[in-house]
């Protein structure tokens, strides 16, 4: 990933952030977003590894320990290929990520610091953890777009308020783009997940 899209991606944050004020309930300590599986980009993945690669090795090992805790708990369940981490094409559908009472919806990130609520590989999140709070557009039921947030923010804002904080739209593009040209250079298809992105 280029640091010019991080960059943007950042600065659409800050901006959404400004505007949402005290709708936004995002704070260290709150780890509503933090649990529950999710497919991350390799390009996501690439830049964990890295920064987990630079943490010394105390800050690193409890790290790796729920990383490992984590892959044996959902490696009965992972819909892709656990060596390579790569998740098969159609993962949302499998019982890991379809359905709302497995592991999969309650599985806490293993990056996430149970001690402090806050996230040990920070500067390097994903993006879909850059961007989880404000609103942003999703695809609705019959082609309409709707603006989701969390469901702890934005509890008391009329729709105009929520529409007048919405994240930048081009980021998805911009993200799209950016994971492509990514797989390309480096031969990689899909999607992983970071239990099994990081070893």
């Amino acid at each position: 990933m280029t640091q010019s899209l991080l960059q943007i991606v950042d600065a659409a944050l800050a901006s959404a952030t400004e505007r949402s004020g005290s709708h936004l309930a995002c704070k260290p300590g709150c780890t509503q977003c933090c649990h529950g599986i999710f497919p991350i980009s390799h390009e996501d993945a690439a830049r964990l590894r890295e920064a987990l690669s630079h943490l010394e090795p105390p800050q690193a090992a409890p790290i790796r320990q729920r990383l490992a805790e984590s892959r044996r708990r959902l490696a009965p369940l992972f819909p892709g290929d656990p060596i390579t981490g790569i998740l098969e094409e159609d993962f949302e559908s499998s019982p890991l990520f379809a359905d709302e009472d497995s592991i999969g919806d309650t599985e806490p990130c293993p990056i996430l610091n149970p001690s402090t609520g806050t996230c040990d590989l920070y500067e390097a999140r994903p993006i879909v953890c850059r961007t989880f709070g404000p609103p942003m557009r999703t695809p609705g039921d019959e082609g309409e777009i709707n603006l989701a947030t969390c469901e702890l923010c934005f509890i008391q804002a009329t729709t105009e308020e929520i529409a007048a904080c919405e994240l930048d739209p081009t980021i998805p593009a911009l993200e799209a783009a950016s994971n492509e040209a990514f797989n390309a250079a480096h031969h990689l298809q899909g999607q992983t997940i970071i239990a099994f992105a990081l070893r």
